[in-house]
C-alpha cells in the first residue's frame, strides 16, 4: 500500500494532534475542573452552590470524550510513551482517576437528601474531583519537563525508578499550582458567562482575578526556571525522522537550557508563550471592564498558550529520561508504524469533525444564563 505522506510528516501531524486533543480537554473539561475547585468558596448558600453545579452539570460528561481521545491517541500513535508513562506514573494516574470518579457520584448523590451536612460533604467531594486532577496533571507536566526517572534495557523493557512522592519536586509543585490557577481562572471565566449577575458572579470575578494574576506570575516564573535551571535535553548526531521506532537508535543527552533552543530556530513558536502571558492579562482586563466574553476569551487563550509552550519547547521530545537520556522518547523514535499512523489519520479526519460539531451543538443548545429562579423551579436540576 502506497502511503501519500512520508513517515516524518505523519509523526509531526500526530504530535500536533496529540497536543490538540490535550488542549481540547483543557479548554472544555478545564472549566469543569475549575468550577468544581471553586465549589466550597463560590456559593454561601445551597442555592448558590447549585447554580454553579448546574452551570457545568450538562457538559462534563461530553467533555470526557477529549480525555478518552487523548489517552487513546497516545496508546495508538505513541505506544512507547503510553507504556512508560502509564506504568511509571501508575499511582499518580490512580489518584487522578479516583478523584474524577468522585465527580459524577457527587453530582448524582448531592441532592438526594436535604441535609446541609450531607450536601456540604459532597461539595467538598466535587472540590477534590476538580482540584486534585488539575494539580496532578500540572505536576506531571513539570516532571516531563525535568525528565522522568525511567530507563529502557536492550530489549526495550521499561524500568521506572521513581516514587509517587518523588514526583512532587519544587518545580513540579510550581507547575501543579500553575495548572490549578489556570483551570480556576478558566472556570471563573465560564461562570461569568453562564450565571446571572449577583453574589456568585461577584465572587467568581474576584477569585478569577486572583487566579489570573497567579497564572501570569507562575507561568513567567516557570519560564525563567526552565531557561536558567538545570533542565533540558538535546539530540546529538545524525537523526533520521523517517527511521524506525526504537529509542535506542537516537542519541539524546541532558542539556540545561535546551528547552529554549526551538525559539531561536523557529521564531514563530514564540506565539505560544506570548499567548500564555497575554491571556491572563486579557482575562483581568475583561473582569475589570465587566466584559464576560473577554474574560473567558482571555482564560482560553492562556490555556492554549501555556500548554502549547510546553509542547513546542520540548519538540521533538515527548518524554525524556532523567536517569538515562539515551532512553528518551521523541517524535522520531516512539511512534507506531507508518501504516498505523496513516490509517489513524484517516479515521481522525472523519470522526474529529463530528466531535467538534457535537460539542458546538451542545454549547448552542445549552446556551443561556442560570439564575436562582431556575434552581428553584427546574425539576431537572441537581
Amino acid at each position: 500500500m502506497e502511503i501519500p505522506l512520508d513517515y516524518e510528516t505523519l509523526r509531526v501531524i500526530w504530535w500536533g494532534l496529540m497536543g490538540t486533543l490535550l488542549i481540547g480537554f483543557a479548554l472544555t473539561d478545564g472549566y469543569d475542573l475549575g468550577v468544581a475547585s471553586l465549589m466550597p468558596f463560590i456559593g454561601k448558600t445551597d442555592e448558590e452552590r447549585r447554580m454553579a453545579i448546574n452551570a457545568i452539570a450538562p457538559h462534563w460528561e461530553g467533555h470526557q470524550v477529549w480525555f478518552i481521545l487523548g489517552g487513546g491517541a497516545i496508546f495508538a500513535a505513541w505506544p512507547f510513551v503510553y507504556a512508560v508513562s502509564f506504568s511509571g506514573f501508575y499511582l499518580a494516574m490512580f489518584l487522578v482517576l479516583s478523584a474524577l470518579i468522585l465527580r459524577p457520584v457527587a453530582f448524582k448523590y448531592r441532592s438526594k437528601r436535604p441535609d446541609a451536612a450531607w450536601r456540604s460533604r459532597w461539595d467538598w467531594a466535587l472540590f477534590i474531583g476538580g482540584f486534585v486532577p488539575a494539580l496532578v496533571f500540572g505536576v506531571a507536566v513539570g516532571n516531563v519537563l525535568q525528565g522522568a526517572p525511567f530507563r529502557l534495557d536492550s530489549d526495550l523493557r521499561s524500568f521506572y525508578e521513581g516514587s509517587l512522592l518523588g514526583l512532587f519536586s519544587p518545580f513540579a509543585l510550581m507547575t501543579g499550582l500553575l495548572s490549578v490557577a489556570m483551570v480556576v481562572m478558566h472556570g471563573a471565566g465560564f461562570l461569568a458567562v453562564k450565571i446571572e449577575r449577583g453574589a456568585v458572579l461577584d465572587r467568581a470575578r474576584r477569585i478569577g482575578s486572583v487566579a489570573a494574576i497567579a497564572s501570569l506570575v507562575l507561568f513567567a516564573a516557570g519560564g525563567l526556571w526552565v531557561a536558567n535551571g538545570a533542565m533540558g535535553f538535546r539530540l546529538e548526531g545524525l537523526v533520521d525522522p523517517n527511521g524506525p521506532s526504537n529509542p535506542l537508535f537516537v542519541k539524546a543527552v541532558a542539556a540545561p537550557g535546551a528547552w529554549i533552543d526551538n525559539y531561536g530556530r523557529y521564531p514563530w513558536m514564540l506565539i505560544a508563550p506570548i499567548l500564555g502571558l497575554a491571556g491572563p492579562v486579557i482575562a483581568l482586563h475583561g473582569i475589570r471592564r465587566h466584559s464576560h466574553v473577554l474574560n473567558l476569551a482571555g482564560s482560553s487563550l492562556a490555556t492554549v498558550g501555556i500548554i502549547a509552550t510546553v509542547g513546542l519547547s520540548m519538540f521533538p521530545f515527548i518524554l525524556p529520561s532523567s536517569i538515562d537520556p539515551q532512553s528518551s522518547l521523541t517524535a522520531w523514535n516512539a511512534s507506531s508504524s507508518h501504516l498505523t499512523l496513516w490509517i489513524m489519520l484517516i479515521v481522525t479526519l472523519i470522526f474529529l469533525p463530528l466531535v467538534l460539531a457535537y460539542t458546538a451543538w451542545v454549547m448552542k443548545v445549552l446556551f443561556g444564563r442560570i439564575g436562582l429562579r431556575d434552581v428553584r423551579t427546574n425539576p431537572d436540576f441537581y
